[in-house]
């Protein structure tokens, strides 16, 4: 063949070759636009599945149509993209589930790219579902119907799978977790528009102050508005995505290059949620961004939940990083309800019984398996009348997750410290869920400590209350604990109040292992002010000295009123020298001539030569062992004792007046009745004694009649130094249940000097 001929045969055959190509296309495209793809189900339908392990049926039409890209340019455009479309979708359950199908669809259809096919690469611009429902289970024994048993191939595929876009039309998930106890049908649609992090934010903190409204009435939440600051989260979806990537450790944030926000930064999506967890009623609705943007780990995905557990209210506004993996998390969050107390079944964390509460601040960190951190940080609240700030830190652990961190509250109701031990009224207890009312004739507590709850987490928080709102009687003017919880073992290491200018420390160990619960506790007083001590005492305005004082005891029982009830211990108080009301002092004695001498002409101060008290506990019963006010007036004793078993009292105090005294009753004075009840007032008989002697006397003479009336002088002082040696003491208690036998009481001090037993003191009226 000459050479000049061959570049002829070849463009013929090249020609020819192009020709059946061109009509290869054209018949297959013919075949595949006319060929009925219903007869291909049963194959596709084989083939799914065993690719999932799932029944998998296509129970309409199967449909296959062609259409030029949107989008492309030049020649590009030109090569079709096949768009499939089927109609009744559903994918089975595994036979122990109630529901038979797993999901259902009304219809799937999506576009598959050309090109990228030559690449092994399968392009799916757009995926549309309509109608779509999925049925979630877990039963108790912990088999779930949501993690499919895909075949494993012995070679790696060449394919690589990517997605663009996914369209919703009204799609629906139920949840039934026997596990967790949660009964959810959420439904899903997408929003009419894109929304911006920043107009979802204005949103929720409109619906966040009105909520808290309802919670802590019109006037927390003014209150807790002006308590904030500034926001918790940045109102731009920048600032999120930037916040978002910065609640990444350092040596991860150093790798992730953070993408300028886009589309995938709105949200797209959103949802509402309606069913039970355990036994109470949830409900809630929520924004979402794109469901394909949570493949891109570095991505912060947008997120907006407003849920209502019960009393419970929490939503939050943010973004969470690498969602699949729940890497990073960086929202603004609020929570509201009718105790903190309620966010134990819920989050599992332990917080005390409150009144009701709302907050509002920043939660960020990242949740991993064996490493989880979060930390509430710059926290604002409302808890009753009381404010609240602050910052916790939640880790999780093998054994115990731990709560760490720091609050305060710069106006603190002491009321609202009430339900912490069970002390409040019971309205306040059936607005917060509590199952125990106080008895109407029970001064104590009966409300018990919720133990089990204490074995779930460990804590290391500081609580101060740095001003207290208080009833005038009270001389309580500041609060600051440090409260431990491990292993099941609540201390409060110190719990220390501001009282009267000084301080009531204490330490108090409570074991919620052991049951019943074992408690200890050691007491302190310092520098307690006489004058401070009572406040609205005009009698006692003008005192000086102060008050000293350490106890110690032990007790079991899951109750403030059952702790009391086994108490067993010692407490001891002293009086430093100061002054007195002399005022005070003619009125413990009766003497009436005196009282009015002193009402009429003024105030004198006599001086406190010393004072002390010791009671000894016994399995709940206060027993008085010494008790002495001695001043240059009077001489005050006191036995008896205090029963906290029964919340009953019978204490005799013994008035010994210093000098003459005309017109002096004399009597002394008792205390009986009970703590909700006391009855406090002069020994009757002893009065009916003296006012027959005068009686009988004023028949004979009427002066006469002031001879039983008169004291005599009592001009000796009580050994103070003696009394002081033996106060120096410490107080002692046995190990919490180490019952020990009541001891001999020991002799009080009289006048004179003379040892003298409890009961000679009883019978001592003078």
């Amino acid at each position: 063949m000459p050479i000049r001929s061959v570049p002829r045969t070849a463009g013929k055959v090249l020609a020819w070759t192009l020709a059946v190509i061109v009509v290869l296309i054209a018949v297959l495209a013919v075949a595949i636009a006319t060929f009925d793809w219903n007869r291909a189900r049963p194959w596709v339908d084989d083939k799914v599945s065993q690719a999932i392990g799932r029944p998998f049926a296509i129970n309409g039409d199967l449909r296959v149509s062609w259409h030029r890209p949107a989008g492309e340019h030049g020649w590009r455009a030109w090569v079709p993209w096949p768009r499939f479309s089927a109609q009744r979708v559903s994918i089975g359950n595994p036979d122990w589930t109630h529901a038979p199908q797993f999901a259902t669809a009304d219809e799937i259809a999506f576009t598959v790219e050309m090109l990228p096919l030559l690449a092994h690469t399968i392009s799916v611009p757009s995926i549309d579902l309509v109608s779509p429902s999925i049925d979630l289970e877990r039963l108790a024994d912990g088999r779930e119907n949501w993690t499919f048993t895909l075949p494993k191939s012995k070679n790696p595929t060449r394919w690589t799978v990517r997605l663009a876009t996914l369209g919703f039309s009204k799609g629906t998930i139920a949840l039934n977790d026997a596990l967790k106890k949660i009964d959810l049908a959420i439904g899903v649609d997408t929003l009419g528009k894109p929304l911006a992090i920043g107009d979802v934010l204005k949103q929720q903190e409109a619906a966040a102050r009105e909520s808290a409204a309802h919670t802590v009435g019109q006037g927390g939440a003014r209150k807790l508005a002006a308590q904030k600051k500034g926001p918790a989260v940045a109102s731009e979806a920048s600032a999120a995505a930037a916040s978002a990537a910065s609640a990444v450790p350092t040596s991860e944030a150093q790798e992730v290059s953070k993408p300028a926000p886009g589309p995938r930064d709105l949200y797209a999506l959103g949802f509402t949620a309606k069913g039970h967890y355990r036994t109470t009623a949830v409900e809630g609705s929520g924004k979402l961004g794109s469901v394909l943007s949570l493949r891109d780990a570095h991505r912060p995905f947008p997120l907006q939940v407003d849920v209502k557990v019960g009393d419970t209210r929490l939503a939050f506004v943010g973004t969470l990083t690498d969602p699949l993996h729940l890497a990073a998390l960086d929202v603004r969050l609020w929570l509201q309800g009718a105790s903190l107390s309620h966010l134990y079944p819920i989050l599992g964390v332990t917080l005390p019984d409150t009144p009701p509460y709302a907050t509002d601040g920043r939660l960020a960190g990242h949740i991993r398996t064996g490493d989880t951190v979060l930390t509430y940080s710059g926290f604002t609240g409302r808890v009753g009348e009381s404010d609240l700030e602050g910052t916790l830190s939640y880790t999780g652990r093998d054994a115990r997750p731990l709560l760490t961190g720091n609050v305060e509250s710069r106006l603190l109701r002491f009321a609202d410290l009430a339900p912490v031990v069970g002390a409040d009224t019971n309205a306040s207890k059936a607005r917060r869920g509590a199952a125990v009312k106080q008895p109407a004739d029970r001064a104590l507590p009966v409300e018990t400590f919720k133990t089990d709850r204490w074995h779930a987490i460990d804590a290391n928080v500081t609580f101060t209350g740095k001003r207290i709102i208080k009833n005038p009687d009270l001389p309580v003017t500041d609060l600051y604990t440090h409260v431990l919880l491990k292993d099941g073992a609540l201390t409060f290491a110190p719990l220390r109040f501001g009282v009267a200018g000084g301080t009531l420390a204490s330490e108090l160990h409570l074991d919620g292992s052991a049951v019943p619960l074992k408690a200890r506790m050691s007491l302190s007083a310092r520098h307690l002010k006489l004058k401070q001590l009572f406040p609205k005492q005009k009698s006692m305005e003008s005192a000086l000295g102060e008050v000293n004082g350490d106890a110690a005891l032990s007790a079991t029982g899951n109750s403030p009123a059952a702790l009391a009830a086994t108490a067993d211990g010692e407490t001891k108080v002293l009086v430093t020298e100061g002054t007195v009301s002399q005022l005070l002092m003619e009125e413990a004695g009766l003497n009436v001539a005196n009282i009015v001498y002193e009402k009429l002409f003024g105030h004198r101060n006599v001086n406190i030569r010393c004072g002390a008290a010791d009671f000894t506990a016994t399995n709940g019963v206060l027993e008085s062992k010494t008790f002495a006010i001695d001043t240059d007036d009077a001489l005050i004793s006191m036995n008896g004792h205090i029963d906290m078993r029964n919340e009953t009292m019978d204490l005799t105090i013994h008035p010994h007046t210093k000098g003459l005294r005309v017109v002096s009753l004399r009597s002394p004075l008792y205390v009986k009745g009970t703590f909700k009840h006391p009855d406090v007032g002069v020994s009757k008989g002893a009065l009916i004694l003296r006012a027959g002697a005068a009686v009988g006397l004023g028949l004979l003479n009427p002066f006469a009649a002031l001879i039983p009336l008169i004291a005599p002088s009592h001009n000796t002082d009580a050994p103070c130094a003696a009394l002081l040696a033996s106060m120096r003491e410490a107080p002692r208690a046995p190990p919490p249940g180490a019952k020990t036998a009541s001891p001999a009481p020991r002799a009080a001090s009289a006048p004179g000097g003379a040892a003298v037993q409890p009961e000679a003191q009883a019978q001592h009226g003078g």
